[in-house]
C-alpha cells in the first residue's frame, strides 16, 4: 500500500501508513527531535538513524528510521520481509519512504522504517556494564546461534557484527536479532565456502568493535577482543556440527537415539526429519538430522499455554508448569484445567505483583524467570524453600527497582 503527499511515497504495511504519514519527512533525519529514553537504545550505524514514536502518546508504536539510498532501502525492505516470513530473528520492516523534499524543494535521502524491538539493547550498552564472564559467553553464544539460524535458512549476511545485532535477555542468556540486512542475500542453500566467508567477516567485525570499546576504556575488564571473536566462531562450528553432521551411536543402547534427539531439543531445535542407518561392519548407528527447526521450547509453550517468549524463557516456564502438573494428585485433571490453574496460581500471580511504577522495565517472562532464580538463591541462603510468595515480594522490593532491560517503557 502506498500513500502520496507532496511527492512523498510511503510503501509498506497498510496498517502503519497513517501513522508514518504524519512524521516530519521534509526535515533531514539528523534534525529530528528524539526522546532521550530512545536515544540510549540506538546502536552505532554507518547511516543516520533515529528512534521515534508514531505520535505524542507515550504508548504509541516505536520505529527505527534509517536514511539510505533508494535501491538499498527497497532491497533491504524485501529481505527483512522474507526473513520475518521465514521466522528468522530479525527486526520487522514497516515501510520505505521515498520522494522526500525539504522545505526548499531539495531532495532528501530515502528512508527505511523498521519496528523497534522491545526490551532490546545494543552491545555497547551491555558490554559497558559490570558483566560476569558467563554473561559474556552467553552473548557470544547468542550471536553464534543467530548466524547458525540464518545459514540454515540459506541467508548469507555479509556484514555480521555486533553493531548490526540487538540483544534481548533470555532467562540466564541472551537472544540475538539481526538489525541490518543491507548486504545480505538468500540462496537455496549456502556452500561451506560461503558460510566460512560469512564467519570471517564476523570474526573481523566483532574483534574490531570490541577493540574500539577497549580503546574507549569501557570494555569489560580482562576481555580480549580477538579471543572473544574467536569464541563466537568456535560456538558456531560446534552448533553447526551437532545440527548438520551425523552422530555415531551405540546400536546396543536402546535410548541412544532418544538422547540424541533430546540433546538437539535442549539446544532449542525441533528435529522434524532424521535419517538413521546401521553400519554393520563398524557396529555403529549413524544418526543424521535432516531437517531441524529452531524454537522447540517456544513452539511447545505457545501451543500448550499460549505465551510468547524467548527460547530459554520458554524452557524455564515449561519446567515450572511441568513441576506444577507433576504435583497434582492422581487421577490428574484435564491438561487444560491444569494450564489455567498454573497461569492463575503461579505465572500471573507473580506478574500481578509488579508495582505500577516499575511496569515495562523487564519483560514478563524474564521477571518470572528472575523471581524463580531469586527464590532458589534465598532458599540456599536460608537452608529451606522460602516459597514463591516471599521470593516474589522480596524481588519486587530489592531487585526490580534496579533492573532495566530497556530504556523504553512499553506496555506489559
Amino acid at each position: 500500500m502506498a500513500a502520496a503527499k507532496s511527492g512523498l511515497r510511503i510503501t509498506g504495511l497498510g496498517d502503519e501508513i497513517s501513522a508514518l504519514a504524519s512524521l516530519p519527512w521534509s526535515t533531514p533525519l539528523e534534525e529530528w527531535p528524539e526522546d532521550p529514553t530512545l536515544t540510549n537504545q540506538r546502536g552505532i550505524s554507518r547511516h543516520i538513524v533515529r528512534l521515534v514514536r508514531s505520535s505524542n502518546d507515550p504508548d504509541s508504536e516505536i520505529y527505527a528510521v534509517k536514511e539510505t539510498v533508494e535501491e538499498f532501502a527497497n532491497r533491504e525492505y524485501s529481505i527483512l520481509r522474507e526473513l520475518i516470513k521465514r521466522n528468522a530473528p530479525s527486526v520487522g520492516p514497516i515501510a520505505v519512504v521515498e520522494g522526500r523534499l525539504d522545505k526548499s524543494g531539495e531532495e532528501l535521502p530515502c528512508t527505511l522504517v523498521t519496528r523497534f524491538l522491545p526490551y532490546s539493547l545494543p552491545y555497547r550498552v551491555i558490554l559497558s556494564t559490570n558483566l560476569s564472564d558467563s554473561e559474556i559467553v552467553n552473548m557470544a553464544n547468542a550471536l553464534a546461534l543467530l548466524l547458525v539460524r540464518l545459514h540454515l535458512l540459506g541467508f548469507w549476511w555479509g556484514d555480521c557484527s555486533l553493531s548490526n545485532t540487538l540483544f534481548r535477555r533470555d532467562a540466564d542468556g541472551y537472544a540475538a536479532y539481526l538489525v541490518d540486512a543491507e548486504t545480505g542475500e538468500f540462496q537455496k542453500s549456502l556452500s561451506n565456502g560461503q558460510r566460512e566467508h560469512d564467519l570471517e567477516i564476523a570474526r573481523f567485525n566483532v574483534a574490531a568493535e570490541l577493540e574500539d570499546l577497549a580503546i574507549a576504556g569501557v570494555l569489560h575488564a580482562g576481555m580480549d577482543p580477538i579471543r572473544a571473536s574467536e569464541a563466537v566462531i568456535r560456538r558456531y562450528h560446534r552448533l553447526w556440527k551437532l545440527l548438520k553432521e551425523p552422530q555415531v551411536l551405540d546400536p546396543s543402547d536402546r535410548h541412544a537415539v532418544e538422547r540424541a534427539m533430546r540433546s538437539l531439543q535442549d539446544l532449542g531445535f525441533a528435529v522434524e526429519e532424521v535419517e538413521i542407518s546401521l553400519d554393520g561392519e563398524k557396529q555403529a548407528l549413524n544418526f543424521q538430522p535432516k531437517l531441524v527447526a529452531p524454537g522447540y521450547h517456544k513452539q511447545r509453550l505457545r501451543e500448550l499455554i499460549g505465551l510468547e517468549t524467548e527460547e530459554l524463557q520458554a524452557k524455564r516456564l515449561l519446567a515450572s508448569y511441568d513441576r506444577f502438573r507433576s504435583r497434582e494428585e492422581k487421577p490428574r485433571p484435564p491438561r487444560e484445567e491444569t494450564i489455567k490453574r498454573w497461569l492463575t496460581e503461579v505465572f500471573e500471580k507473580v506478574i500481578s505483583q509488579v508495582p505500577e511504577n516499575l511496569k515495562g522495565r523487564v519483560e514478563n517472562a524474564q521477571i518470572f524467570h528472575e523471581v524463580l532464580e531469586h527464590r532458589w538463591y534465598l532458599g540456599e541462603k536460608a537452608g529451606k524453600d522460602v516459597g514463591l510468595d516471599f521470593a516474589t515480594a522480596d524481588y519486587m522490593n530489592l531487585i526490580l527497582p534496579y533492573r532495566m532491560d530497556s530504556g523504553v517503557s512499553v506496555k506489559s
